[in-house]
């Protein structure tokens, strides 16, 4: 693993942190970001090699974010784990179509975003956005 830099966009700070530790502990570099506008100032000057993104944030929503990210040619390919309570809906609708690579429901399992991470970081193929429904029960569960 180690040293993969990976950006976690979200606005609630206590909960980046956590997923920011979660990836410290997990053998990767954490950068964090607020808001969407961050996470595209950060992800153009960082590079990471991975994002984290909310969907739901105020002045500009996780799946804006990714579509600036995706239009971009610096920015395209880095993949985009968007992060959201919204079991379905135009939100997530959205996400998909502005290129998030996977959507995990919240509250999920840390093992399910470590599986995440490990997918698109060590993938040698793109892949399509999918949906990962949450677990039903776990002691180590982020809940927003």
């Amino acid at each position: 693993m180690g040293n993969n830099k990976i950006l976690v966009v979200e606005d609630d700070a206590d909960y980046r942190e956590m997923i920011m530790l979660f990836l410290l502990r997990s053998g990767y570099e954490g950068v964090g970001a607020a808001t969407g506008f961050e996470a595209v100032s950060q992800a153009r000057v960082t590079r990471p090699d991975l994002i984290i993104m909310d969907l739901d944030m105020p002045e500009m929503t996780g799946d804006q974010a990714t579509a600036r990210l995706k239009a971009d040619p610096s920015t395209r390919n880095i993949p985009v784990i968007v992060t959201t309570a919204f079991s379905y809906g135009s939100l997530v609708d959205r996400a998909i179509a502005a290129g998030a690579d996977e959507i995990i429901h919240k509250p999920f399992e840390l093992k399910s975003l470590r599986a995440a991470i490990q997918r698109h970081l060590y993938s040698t193929t793109s892949r399509p956005a999918s949906m990962t429904p949450p677990p039903a029960t776990s002691s180590d569960k982020l809940k927003r």
